[in-house]
């Protein structure tokens, strides 16, 4: 069993928050628009029942308050209560899709976050969306005193710790009680006999002897209290909810969807607690997605940990009238970077495919831009094409048209363009929506752009024709002097440099197999006949530098590199359904069997595997994304047939061991690992590419 003191998220759809709880000895909290922890002390406990005092849950740093010191010369003496927190061995924790629950000495606590298919506006009726994007999620605290001899006060609650707004104590709903910061932030029930109460601090706000002063309105802690009467077991619902209204961005502006259905916090708390059953019912019945038999443990609690992690950067907004999704980028905040979209494209698919067209319209209609190209060292003279920016914008901030937050002119690694990746990143995502959804009407619209995708992609190959070798060879005039990077900007070159990358090499040939079969669908064949022939070229090239069994990182380019992730483009024939395509015996039997052959060569501990199994995405960097990890396991795994010590259990229980890292546990999911120390990528989305491993033929 593995240990259970990490944070997880418990997020609503589309709101972009998380009630993130669960490291001992440090905060969690109800986090809107973060990019970490919210940090703020959350109280879970009950009194003792042999002594004075109470015992918590280990999820509040408990330091004594000081803000009373802010009103008075000699400040106030505290209350004289004594508090004390479940040990670790004592507190059981079932940890599933869409329940996350705790257990200690009689205390039961329990969240419910359900994992749901996103209904599309334009589409779906009024009550469906309510349900679905209402931005709150269920909490239930109990505790059993059936045995007891004295009653117990049983209490949820949560300190401000930063922002202007004020701690206040909400009682304007009939039957109903809550605390909340603000308009932002709130915890409301509908128990009977439970209570709300401010007060400086949390002794305070439990002891107070005054029902007058329950109300306290200079308190920075907010409590939700019941009393449980000996022989009695009480179940306080909670519902924990979010809210930001008006426009919420700047540079296009942009509301919350949910804000069409609710006026304010107090009617997502209201219509929260009167679905109470429904909601909580659906929590429990997601967590069906998970377990699946195919899943070891370490998969499992990934997988599990990841789609939560994904939904707490969710952000359904309304421009114009008109929905818009994003996805920010962990704690970087970067909205819907591309980078990211594609990896994510297996998930959504599945959950709701509405929101990948959504993206790819979002990036034609306002993030494309057309550039020239230059060679290494050379002037811009070569036409260029269509591309789209690495993002659209960051911390609730859209980027002018045609324009990212993160790329630069002038440089040569971190915050470069990724231009031809990200050209390759809406081929491959358009490919996919357009064959998995059949939708006719959105690929007729958008056939002109894919027209314009293939030239472009011929043009950055080389500027004459009988030079093109499939492979990109030249930069574009966004980099100026510089040269072009891609996803794996902070790797080194190996990974870094887009120009002649093994990994991109493999990734455009998977494009232009894409547009073959978009264009041959249309009935376009000297377009169709054109990509496939770039496609045959790109693997005769990527082929042609196979060195002792090992394709090298760059092609052509003098580096000791030897990378896991050039077979990473092969998941998009397999997920457009190109079977001979990856077959030994079809057309690219050659490259296919190159890539399996190079796998089991670096596949091996001081290449690409660590020690204790977990793998390295180059043998020269010490720095791995799990997410992308998972990617690779999968094509290794289902597409390649790679089946060996390296590829199981092992190095599953390895890469869970990273998230469960001592220096790890308080981030929740993270992606960027340095020895399986989470070095950046926090708070992270992508890990649901592992939601691949669902679709594995394996046992």
């Amino acid at each position: 069993m593995h240990r259970n003191d990490f944070n997880a998220f418990h997020s609503p759809i589309g709101a972009h928050s998380s009630f993130t709880l669960g490291c001992h000895g440090n905060n969690g909290g109800l986090g809107l628009e973060e990019r970490k922890p919210a940090d703020q002390p959350v109280y879970i406990g009950v009194s003792n029942e042999k002594k004075d005092g109470y015992t918590l849950m280990p999820f509040a740093t408990m330091e004594p308050s000081v803000e009373s010191l802010r009103y008075v010369n000699e400040g106030v003496e505290p209350q004289p209560v004594s508090f004390d927190t479940f040990k670790a061995e004592d507190i059981e924790r079932e940890f599933h899709l869409g329940v996350d629950r705790w257990k200690a000495g009689g205390l039961d606590f329990a969240i419910f976050s359900p994992v749901e298919r996103v209904p599309e506006p334009t589409k779906a009726n009024r009550k469906e969306c309510k349900k679905v994007l209402r931005p709150s999620v269920l909490a239930e605290l109990s505790f059993d005193n059936r045995k007891g001899k004295k009653s117990r006060r049983l209490f949820f609650g949560y300190n401000k710790v930063r922002g202007s707004d004020q701690m206040r104590r909400i009682q304007n709903i009939k039957g109903v009680e809550g605390i909340g910061q603000g308009r932002a932030t709130a915890v409301f029930t509908e128990t009977k006999g439970a209570k709300a109460v401010t007060n400086f601090n949390l002794a305070d706000a439990l002891e107070n002897p005054y029902e007058y002063n329950e109300g306290f309105a200079l308190g920075t802690t907010g409590l939700l209290i019941v009393d449980v009467p000996a022989g009695k077991k009480v179940t306080m619902r909670l519902a924990i909810c979010f809210f930001r209204e008006g426009i919420v961005t700047t540079g296009l502006d942009a509301s919350y969807l949910y804000t069409r259905w609710f006026k304010n916090i107090e009617a997502v708390g209201k219509y929260t607690l009167i679905n109470f059953p429904e909601i909580r019912k659906a929590a429990v019945a997601c967590s069906r997605l998970t377990q699946s038999k195919k899943l070891n443990e370490a998969q499992r609690f990934q997988l599990i940990h990841a789609i939560r992690a994904y939904y707490g950067s969710t952000q359904l907004l309304d421009v114009d009238g008109e929905a818009l999704w994003v996805v920010n980028e962990g704690e970087y905040r970067m909205m819907n970077t591309f980078d990211l979209t594609v990896d994510q494209l297996f998930y959504e698919m599945k959950m709701n495919p509405w929101t990948v067209r959504n993206v790819l319209d979002m990036f034609v209609d306002r993030y494309s831009y057309t550039d020239m190209l230059h060679p290494p060292g050379g002037e811009n003279i070569h036409p260029g094409g269509i591309s789209f920016t690495h993002d659209m914008g960051k911390n609730n901030h859209f980027s002018a048209p045609g324009r990212s937050t993160y790329e630069m002119m002038g440089l040569k690694g971190c915050f470069s363009h990724m231009t031809h990746e990200q050209l390759v990143n809406w081929i491959l995502c358009a490919a996919v929506y357009a064959n998995q959804e059949e939708d006719a009407a959105w690929l007729k619209k958008r056939m002109p752009v894919f027209k314009k995708c293939l030239r472009s992609l011929l043009n950055r190959d080389a500027a004459l024709p009988e030079e093109r070798n499939g492979v990109m060879g030249l930069d574009s005039s966004r980099t100026a002097t510089g040269a072009e990077i891609t996803t794996y900007d902070s790797l080194d070159a190996s990974l870094g440099q887009a120009r002649n990358n093994g990994y991109m090499a493999v990734k455009t040939w998977a494009a232009y197999l894409a547009l073959e079969q978009i264009f041959r669908e249309a009935g376009l064949s000297k377009k169709a006949k054109t990509a496939l022939h770039q496609a045959k070229r790109a693997a005769a090239t990527i082929v042609s530098h196979v060195f002792e069994g090992e394709i090298p990182a760059l092609l052509g380019e003098p580096t000791e590199s030897r990378i896991l992730p050039l077979v990473e483009g092969l998941v998009f024939p397999h997920v457009l359904g190109m079977k001979k395509s990856l077959s030994d015996k079809g057309a690219f039997g050659d490259l296919i069997q190159a890539l399996r052959t190079h796998t089991h060569n670096v596949l091996k501990p001081g290449v690409c595997l660590y020690e204790n199994g977990a793998w390295k995405l180059s043998s020269t960097a010490d720095n791995s994304w799990l997410s992308k990890i998972y990617l690779n396991q999968f094509v290794v795994r289902e597409i390649l047939g790679v089946k060996t010590s390296a590829t199981g259990e092992v190095a599953d229980k390895a890469h869970m061991g990273w998230l469960l890292n001592d220096e790890n546990l308080r981030w929740a999911w993270s992606d960027q690992m340095h020895s399986g120390i989470a070095k950046g990528s926090l708070y992270y989305p992508r890990g649901v590419t592992s939601i691949l491993w669902l679709t594995e033929k394996r046992k």
